[in-house]
């Protein structure tokens, strides 16, 4: 996978794309588009497995969605600060990638670290865009910004027809088996009890509303331009 993406996602953890969005990515790399995800930690916090494993999980669903792209930014989990390093580092991936398009965590979701990569990234697209920062690297003026809903969903700015690409989002998840699956020597975790069916049942509710079998949400702050209608 190499760098130059026309549109790249952002996450706190591993999985968190995926949750929010691996069907709207099938979608788009299938149309040719250019997609890539990078992970702003390691996830070594979590409850279940490992860092190694979770990287190669990340890998077999990153090939699940056709990205042409994923990083890992290494940054410490529950440790998102917004510090100038951190800052840099998530800039530095923008400038690379010079991507038209950057998704983000919805900004208020029950997980802090969700709400703090939300911060994070927001920022850093701002700042991606200013020639006096880190002058080393040409600035990049990122086009739009869309926010991808994890554990909650609030009112939605917009929805994407997902039904025929929903398939690719199961295969994705389910290539987080030591996530969202239970066994011996698992610790009980809200991603291990049933979550991947919630996960499914609110994309069905948000297709519902426009008579399609899934959609996936997205959150917006800036109003979209309408010239005539």
């Amino acid at each position: 996978m190499t760098a130059a993406v026309d549109m790249l996602a952002f996450g706190a953890h591993p999985d968190d794309v995926e949750i929010g969005m691996a069907a709207t990515i099938a979608k788009h790399t299938q149309a040719g588009i250019r997609f890539g995800i990078c992970d702003l930690t390691r996830a070594e916090m979590s409850s279940n497995g490992t860092v190694e494993l979770r990287q190669r999980e990340a890998a077999e669903a990153a090939e699940a969605i056709g990205l042409a792209y994923r990083s890992c930014l290494g940054l410490p989990d529950r440790g998102l600060t917004g510090s100038p390093d951190q800052m840099a580092s998530i800039v530095r991936e923008i400038r690379k990638l010079r991507p038209r398009i950057v998704f983000a965590p919805y900004w208020n979701d029950r997980h802090p670290d969700h709400n703090a990569a939300s911060r994070l990234v927001e920022e850093a697209v701002f700042n991606a865009k200013l020639r006096r920062y880190m002058p080393e690297l040409e600035p990049v003026q990122v086009e739009q910004m869309y926010f991808y809903y994890i554990n909650d969903v609030a009112e939605v700015d917009l929805i994407v027809n997902v039904s025929d690409w929903y398939d690719a989002k199961r295969r994705a998840l389910s290539a987080y088996r030591s996530q969202f699956e239970s066994g011996p020597g698992t610790v009980a975790t809200p991603l291990n009890q049933r979550y991947v069916e919630n996960v499914e049942a609110r994309d069905r509710l948000l297709g519902g509303q426009r008579q399609w079998a899934y959609a996936e949400g997205f959150a917006v702050k800036r109003p979209f331009e309408v010239h005539l209608f």
